[in-house]
């Protein structure tokens, strides 16, 4: 196989993955793992609304990345400029449970602030739910990994653990992407991230729970999440990667051993979907889960255009330019969208607790 089909390959089963592990988690938010259990027997399918599943805005954030990627895929301050506006817009939209520390820096962005000061002091795990292309799109440039990513970072989230667990994605996305490496130099990379001591003691952590081929659910139990995986970005990050790195090449494994661990589990459903998907190709994804997406104008077509034009934009000599759909159509799907949001929220205060 030449390289430009395998990377298109690549690019999206990372677009769809994350769409596919958002779906999926989207209605188990903020659930515990017990809870789960149950409410739900057998495997994960959509259960959003009458069967099928939409997409939050860990998959739209990651469109917005890729576009803007697109757009500038050479000068990081052009795409900070670009992906801040995407952003700004999209809140005009009222989507349904944007993040707090997101929510204010889009308020920020609104009111002057430039997008290299309008982050907030947090470590939520925003920018990690975005930052999966950013590596796979410079699977190859470390440097450019490192700036794009700090770039998107800054946007949002100004606390140096956000920008690290984003980097940690963007380094486990390269590696899944070029899929030429031993899993050990992905491992002695991810210290390197970070100097702070609580997550240099999270990458031993996860390398003596690999060694021991411990269940994914034990990890996170280790980490204090016995009850769900929380919005931090040191929570949901690491329990991703180690459910990705316990089954790397068993798409359904890997994704469903990340949403049994409860929580945050849309973000960590997406960030395990994305991963899993770079390194496996949109062909390992299960054919069920992509079909059972009701998303439109950001559908799974536009999902795998997308990837194309990424993966033309690496031999281009200029920027291809964004891809163009019918957004005007975003207003009466946010409509559903929240609608079906809220009738689950409902549905959850019946039993089983």
């Amino acid at each position: 196989m030449n390289p430009a089909p395998q990377l298109c390959q690549r690019f999206a089963g990372l677009l769809l993955g994350t769409a596919v592990g958002d779906a999926l988690g989207l209605p188990a938010e903020g659930l515990s793992r017990d809870r789960i259990g149950r409410k739900w027997q057998g495997p994960w399918r959509h259960r959003l609304i009458f069967g099928r599943g939409m997409c939050s805005d860990d998959t739209e954030h990651t469109i917005f990345v890729a576009q803007a990627l697109l757009s500038h895929p050479e000068n990081p301050a052009a795409f900070q400029l670009c992906l801040a506006w995407k952003l700004r817009l999209w809140l005009l939209g009222v989507p349904a449970g944007v993040g707090l520390a997101t929510l204010r820096a889009i308020f920020k962005l609104w009111v002057g602030f430039p997008p290299r000061r309008s982050g907030v002091f947090s470590a939520g795990n925003g920018p990690a739910m975005r930052s999966a292309i950013i590596g796979a799109f410079f699977a190859d440039d470390p440097a450019k990994r490192r700036e794009f990513v700090a770039a998107a970072t800054r946007i949002t989230h100004a606390d140096p653990k956000a920008q690290t667990a984003a980097m940690a994605v963007a380094e486990a996305a390269a590696w899944g992407t070029r899929g030429s490496e031993s899993v050990e130099k992905l491992l002695q990379r991810l210290p390197l991230l970070g100097q702070d001591n609580e997550w240099q003691t999270l990458c031993r952590e996860l390398m003596e729970a690999l060694a021991q081929a411990a269940p994914v659910a034990s990890f996170a139990e280790s980490l204090g999440l016995r009850n769900g995986v929380s919005g931090y970005s040191y929570h949901s990050v690491p329990v991703a990667l180690y459910a990705w790195l316990r089954h790397p090449v068993n798409f359904s494994a890997a994704l469903e051993s990340g949403l049994n661990c409860g929580g945050d589990t849309d973000t960590v459903g997406a960030i395990v979907g994305a991963l899993a998907g770079a390194s496996c190709g949109d062909h390992a994804i299960p054919a069920e889960w992509l079909t059972g997406i009701a998303e439109w104008p950001r559908s799974c077509t536009l999902m795998r255009r997308v990837a194309g034009r990424l993966a033309a934009q690496q031999t281009a000599s200029q920027p291809l330019g964004p891809l163009r759909y019918f957004w005007p159509g975003l207003i009466p799907r946010n409509l559903l969208f929240l609608a079906a949001v809220l009738v689950h929220g409902f549905r959850r205060l019946a039993p089983p607790y």
